[in-house]
C-alpha cells in the first residue's frame, strides 16, 4: 500500500498522533528514517528495519541545500519522488514527509545553526567544507518535527555506510539530550561488493568495476583484524592506489566512538580490539565513501 505524502509540519504532526493512536493502547512506537531521496536498496534496509522494530513508521525526503558546497553539485542531485514513495510503501512505510526547501528554512537559511566540532572537520569535513553542519543542523530538525507523544519510543535510523555522519548524529543526541535511540544499519551493498550510493547512478561501467577496489582493501583489513594479525593500512592504501582509475583521498583507521587514528595495532602488532576503517576515493567525477567495522577475532 502506497504511505501517505505530507508537505508541512502541520500534517505531519497530526499525522503522527492519529497513527500512534490507531496503534492501540499502551506503550508505541514511532521510527524515522531521514533520507534525501534518490533511494535504494541501502534505504530500503532502512525502512525495513524500521518496520520490524516501530509501530508507526515516517520517511523524511528532503534535499538539503545546506549540505551542499557546491550548487551544481545540488543541482544534479536526482530527484525520484515518486519512485521513492513507491519503494518505501513496498517496504513497511506508514507516512512520507517531503517538505520544500521554504517549509524547513521559511526565513530562508538559517542563521543559526549546530556545529560539527572537531569532529566534523576531519575526513569528509576537510573535503566538504560546512557539510556536516547543515547536516546536523537538518537532522535536529527533522528529529523534532517527528516527535511523536511522550509516551511512545522514538527511534531513528541511519545507515552505517555514512560512518562520520552517524558518529556525529549520535554525539548530537548524547550531548543535547535528545530523547530518541540512534539505530545503525549496515551498509548494503552490490552482488559485486560496491556500497550502495545515489551517487553510483554517474559510474560508467568501467568506472563501477575500479571502484570495486575499495571495498576489497576494506575487505582485506577485515580479513586480517578477524585472524588478530597486523592491519597492515599500507599494503590496503597501495591496492586502492593500483587502480588508476580510482584518485584516493583519504584511507584512515580510527576509533569507532572518537574517529581519532589509532595509534598503535595497525602495523606490526597482532590487531586486538575494535576499530573502523574509513576510505575516500574519486573514480572519474564521481566522489564515494566506504567503511569497515573492524574487530579482532577470538583466540583458536
Amino acid at each position: 500500500m502506497s504511505p501517505r505524502v505530507v508537505t508541512t509540519a502541520t500534517e505531519l504532526r497530526a499525522a503522527i498522533v492519529n497513527l500512534l493512536a490507531a496503534a492501540g493502547p499502551g506503550e508505541t512506537s514511532l521510527g524515522l528514517v531521514p533520507t534525501m531521496g534518490a533511494l535504494h536498496a541501502g534505504h530500503a534496509a532502512l525502512a525495513r528495519t524500521a518496520r520490524e522494530e516501530n509501530d508507526v513508521v515516517v520517511a523524511t525526503i528532503f534535499v538539503n541545500p545546506l549540505q551542499f558546497g557546491d550548487p551544481s553539485d545540488l543541482d544534479r542531485y536526482p530527484r525520484t519522488l515518486d519512485d521513492d514513495v513507491e519503494l518505501l510503501g513496498r517496504h513497511g512505510v506508514d507516512l512520507v514527509f517531503a517538505p520544500s526547501r521554504e517549509e524547513i528554512y521559511p526565513a530562508g537559511d538559517p542563521l543559526v545553526r549546530l556545529s560539527a566540532g572537531r569532529l566534523g572537520e576531519k575526513y569528509e569535513g576537510e573535503f566538504r567544507p560546512g557539510h556536516f553542519d547543515g547536516m546536523l543542523t537538518v537532522v535536529a530538525k527533522l528529529l523534532h518535527l517527528g516527535w511523536p507523544a511522550a509516551d511512545a519510543r522514538y527511534r531513528a535510523y541511519f545507515g552505517q555506510k555514512d560512518a562520520q555522519q552517524l558518529a556525529l548524529i549520535r554525539r548530537m543526541v548524547q550531548d543535547l539530550n535528545f530523547a530518541v535511540d540512534i539505530r545503525a544499519v549496515p551498509t548494503v551493498r552490490s552482488a559485486e561488493g560496491l556500497a550502495l550510493s545515489s551517487r553510483n547512478r554517474f559510474l560508467s561501467p568501467e568506472e563501477a568495476e575500479a571502484a570495486l577496489v575499495l571495498s576489497r582493501s576494506l575487505r582485506l583489513l577485515q580479513e586480517r583484524a578477524e585472524r588478530r594479525e597486523p592491519l597492515d593500512v599500507d599494503s590496503a592504501v597501495a591496492l586502492v592506489r593500483s587502480q588508476p582509475l580510482v584518485n584516493l583521498e583519504y584511507f584512515e583507521v580510527v576509533d569507532p566512538a572518537t574517529l581519532e587514528p589509532l595509534a598503535f595495532n595497525c602495523r606490526e602488532t597482532p590487531f586486538t580490539g575494535e576499530a573502523l576503517a574509513l576510505v575516500a576515493a574519486r573514480v572519474g567525477s564521481v566522489r564515494l565513501i566506504d567503511n569497515q567495522p573492524l574487530e579482532a577475532g577470538l583466540h583458536n
